[in-house]
Parts: structure tokens; sequence; C-alpha cells
């Protein structure tokens, strides 16, 4: 069988593609893929590896050997998983991989907000303490995490590390209802469950971590960020349409919320007509998708797509996502 990898340069340097390259003999092998490549790239393939690379029902129509379809991240809103069904296509993800490497960038996101510290760095790069009357600088506010609520929107793994290390700096951690099927993963006991208005109300700092879906885009809108306190601060690593960025920055620019920090954006990259980065937002910080991407975990990456193709191959599914479809034929 051959398999198609359509964009190996989203992984980025440094990680070892043994593991996946030893699953199949043949794989073609590409750092990127543009629109107008994609048909041809996997329209004789058995096996596709994507990260970003949309897959839509025109593209998987023109797919006619295609069997399995594992993307390399947890979010499968690039695929049309409805068309990969109706063709016998089995799609699988990845899952908690990153889990240590989001966990700590949502922490440093947090806590970069509460101590000013990208404002402080600054102010210390341009001699402003060097001409303080007094030892210190005290420009701008500093706020302690303990004793703030954090408000979890998303409580799977990755929901739940994070309200761990809230927790660690003495944070309450609430988190949203379950909207649709309840979450595999049970609720811890020191969590409290609550509907998303209340958590709205009540938290003093919002991170996102629910998949984007038709009921989640631009969950966080006009009416959202306006049932928010005005010392909040929103936090999201998860996708950018999640959030309406024109919304977030009326509220940013009027004070009606205190900050927010994000590492997705609805496009990415992101064109330079993206709103979010026509100008510099003090209260406003911006990382680029690099949330994921510790070494270790992408490495971790790799072996959990190098399980799906084998057990694609083995006629085990692992982490299959779509509906139950015709096992392969060796």
């Amino acid at each position: 069988m051959n398999g198609v990898m359509l964009d190996a340069d989203s992984l980025g340097p440094g990680i070892d593609l043994g593991p996946i390259s030893t699953q199949l003999t043949g794989w073609s092998i590409y750092p990127a893929t543009q629109k107008e490549d994609v048909i041809d790239r996997v329209e004789h393939a058995d096996v596709v590896l994507t990260n970003k690379v949309m897959l839509s029902r025109e593209v998987l129509r023109h797919a006619k050997q295609l069997k399995h379809i594992s993307v390399m991240a947890t979010g499968t809103n690039n695929i049309d998983l409805a068309a990969a069904s109706e063709q016998g296509i089995s799609v699988s993800n990845a899952v908690g991989y990153a889990t240590p490497s989001v966990s700590q960038h949502v922490l440093t996101l947090m806590l970069n907000l509460v101590t000013n510290m990208p404002r402080y760095l600054q102010d210390t790069q341009t001699g402003q303490w060097q001409k303080s009357p007094v030892f210190c600088r005290l420009d701008h506010p500093i706020i302690e995490l303990s004793g703030k609520t954090l408000g979890i929107i998303g409580l799977g793994e990755l929901g739940q590390a994070v309200g761990k290390l809230a927790q660690a700096f003495g944070m309450t951690v609430i988190a949203a209802s379950a909207q649709s099927a309840p979450s595999p993963n049970p609720t811890p006991s020191n969590i409290a469950r609550c509907d998303l208005p209340t958590l709205l109300r009540r938290a003093d700092v919002i991170s996102l971590h629910c998949p984007l879906t038709p009921d989640t885009e631009n969950l966080i809108n006009a009416a959202s960020l306006a049932a928010m306190k005005p010392s909040v601060f929103l936090i999201n690593t998860a996708r950018g349409a999640l959030v309406d960025s024109q919304a977030l920055l009326k509220a940013l620019e009027a004070g009606h919320i205190a900050g927010a920090a994000v590492d997705v954006l609805a496009t990415e990259p992101p064109t330079l007509q993206e709103s979010l980065l026509q100008a510099p937002h003090p209260n406003l910080l911006i990382t680029p998708h690099n949330a994921w991407g510790a070494l270790e975990s992408r490495q971790r990456l790799i072996h959990q797509i190098a399980d799906n193709v084998r057990g694609f191959c083995a006629s085990t599914p692992v982490r299959q996502v779509n509906a139950a479809v015709p096992l392969p034929h060796s």
C-alpha cells in the first residue's frame, strides 16, 4: 500500500518519522501541499496523513483508492467525515499527545497577562527602570492568581490538565457543562460544573479547550464578552474560529474585558489583513499556534500516527473518529 503525508513541515524540525515510514511499503512525503495540488497527491494513495490540509467531499471523490486518513492533530474539522464514511474511508486522529506542552503554554499566557510581563520587559529594555526614582517599577497592575476563579470551556484531558495547574496556584476551577454528549472524562471532584452563562459571569480567567463545530463557532462573541467581568482574561489555545475576532477587538479597546491571549486564529497562517495583528494592543498577546510544539509532544504525535496506520493495516482501528466503515482487505 502507498501512503502520502501532505504537510510534513507542519510537524517542525527535530522529529523522527521512522515509526511512520516503516508501516507501509511506499511513502510520498510532501513538505506542504497547496489547495490546487491536493487531488493529484491523494488520487492514488491508500493512506493519507494530514495535519491541516483540507480533505473535502470533492477531494475524497477523486481518491478512489483511499482507505484510511490519519489526522496529525486532534481536531478533525478539516476532514469531511460524512463523505469519508460514505466511501468506506476510516479516519483516525491523535489524542492527548500535547497535553503537557499546551497546558504549560496556557499557564504561561495566563501568567504573562496577570503580571503584565510583556510591558515590564519592554520597559526594562527601553531604559525605564534606570530612570526610576525608587528601586522598582510598578507602572502596570499585577494580579495574583491565588483566590481567583478559572472557567474552563471544554473539560477533556487538556482542560483537566490546565485546571490542575491552576489549582496549584490557588485558583478555584469551574467548567462549563457539556453542551451535547457527556464527556468521556469524568469530572474531578474538585471542579464544579455550571452552565455557560454562569461561567461567563463568575470567571476571572476563561480558557477555551473545546473543539470547533458548527455549534461552537463564534462561541465567544459580542454577547458572551458582554456577559464577562470587566476584569476577566480570555485565553484561546483551541481553535481560532471559536472567537469572533472583531467582537474581541472591540471588547479589548473599550475595556469591557481586561485582556486576552490567543495561540490560534481563524485563518492560519494569518493574512496581512488579519484584524488582530493590524496594530499592537498591550492587553492582547498572540503566539503563532505553537502551544503544542514541545519536541516531546511532537514525537508522541508521530508514535500515535504510526499506531493509527498499524491498526488500520491490522483491521484493528485505533482512535477512529468517523462512523464504522468496511475493514480493509489485505
